[in-house]
């Protein structure tokens, strides 16, 4: 008689089992080729490997261990450096065999190893089990433009990144993978803390994978980290991407990484064929709260009516009216409010009393110790076809109100 399951495999296989049909793997298990003639592979895609994970679970909790082997020993073929997929394999082999004996060519994995894998297993079930609301939205987004096309939220929580698709009903999510993140978590203030930090970035380049090293995987995605709102608070670092894995790795542990977002290169791989440089956002929140999209109306119009008084203020000219809705400690890159208030003056001539257009708005909201709004538009001149895009931090300062303490032109 075999050996019984393990204990974490046994609870993995029942929470498998017992997950509601909309949770389901969107790629069910492979049917077995006759031996014969077995054709060739299909390529990888993105989430098939851990929905024929999750599969291999749910046949065990369903009592078909021989066929959870069978399909656990694909994966690993098709898969080989998939590591959470060969603990299944090994745990599901080893009940085949007597108490006593060992698995042929089956290492142990070290206790830490061990740990991380079930942890990685146990943030996968999660995310399957614990999904968004239908037609649910990250409360960050408050407004997106029509020329981000894509968005990227982050729940640290639950190690998942969600990719949405911006149409003309909105934000529409359309995939979520598997991520890791910090060796010492998130929050990140210094520069070598191992952190990954929290708050509203925008993709910046998609770097040639040719001009990286191997670990880096399939490519990356530069962030705008530090942005604004972190060097502010005096935060320092760099160097912060969304990127790969090395060629002899599928996944990396939940926290493995020194500040970066990692994913697996086949997940990867569809963000870089697809999001869009510079107008795509990122939100990295330690946990999403999810929001029907008709409840942020009321706040967004408010926000609204105040970017409409501030439009007012620079079309009339009055330059001490425009300043009033600038923090005392403005300073956007090397300039003071001092600095900038030429700038302003200059921009107001220019009109001449013309009206202008905010054309492309968006507005991301983050919140933590304070509230801040990320603002981008493009601002065209009545009689222009175009104009410069620019991005303005809004900070909700005491008494509710809201202060600019950034601008500047992206483009």
């Amino acid at each position: 008689m075999g050996r019984r399951l393990s204990s974490f495999l046994l609870i993995a296989a029942l929470a498998c089992a017992s997950l509601p049909a909309a949770a389901a793997p969107s790629n069910s298990a492979r049917k077995a080729a006759p031996a014969a003639r077995q054709p060739a592979a299909p390529p990888p895609r993105d989430g098939q490997a851990e929905s024929r994970l999750i599969e291999a679970y749910r046949l065990v909790g369903q009592g078909r261990r021989r066929d959870a082997l069978a399909h656990a020993e694909r994966l690993v073929r098709d898969y080989p450096q998939f590591q959470l997929a060969q603990l299944l394999y090994g745990d599901l082999l080893a009940t085949q065999v007597p108490p006593g004996k060992t698995v042929p060519g089956r290492p142990e994995a070290s206790a830490p190893l061990l740990r991380e894998l079930q942890q990685e297993a146990q943030l996968r079930l999660q995310a399957l089990r614990e999904r968004p609301p239908a037609g649910a939205i990250p409360a960050q987004f408050l407004a997106l433009a029509p020329s981000a096309r894509h968005a990227i939220a982050v729940d640290t929580s639950r190690a998942r990144l969600y990719l949405f698709e911006n149409g003309p009903h909105g934000p529409q999510l359309v995939a979520d993978y598997y991520v890791s993140v910090g060796k010492q978590g998130v929050e990140k203030v210094a520069e070598g803390d191992m952190r990954t930090p929290l708050g509203v970035y925008f993709i910046g380049s998609n770097l040639d994978p040719k001009s990286l090293k191997d670990f880096y995987g399939a490519g990356a995605l530069t962030l705008n980290y530090p942005n604004p709102y972190d060097l502010r608070r005096g935060k320092t670092g760099s160097g912060i991407w969304v990127h790969g894995t090395p060629p002899e790795q599928y996944s990396r542990a939940p926290q493995a990484t020194d500040g970066c977002v990692v994913m697996a290169n086949t997940d990867l791989a569809r963000l870089l064929r697809t999001v869009e440089v510079r107008s795509t956002p990122v939100v990295i929140a330690r946990q999403l709260q999810w929001v029907a999209p008709q409840s942020l109306q009321a706040e967004r119009h408010a926000f609204t009516s105040q970017l409409q008084a501030w439009q007012q203020a620079k079309r009339s000219g009055d330059l001490q009216r425009l300043l009033s809705f600038y923090a005392s400690d403005f300073a956007s890159y090397d300039k003071s409010l001092a600095d900038w208030t030429p700038v302003l003056q200059r921009e107001v001539q220019k009109l001449q009393g013309r009206n202008f257009a905010l054309k492309d708005l968006s507005y991301l909201r983050w919140s933590d110790s304070a509230d801040t709004m990320v603002v981008t538009f493009g601002e065209v001149a009545e009689g222009a076809r175009t104009g410069p895009v620019k991005r303005q931090y809004w900070l909700r300062q005491g008494g509710g109100a809201w202060k600019i303490f950034f601008e500047g032109v992206i483009g």
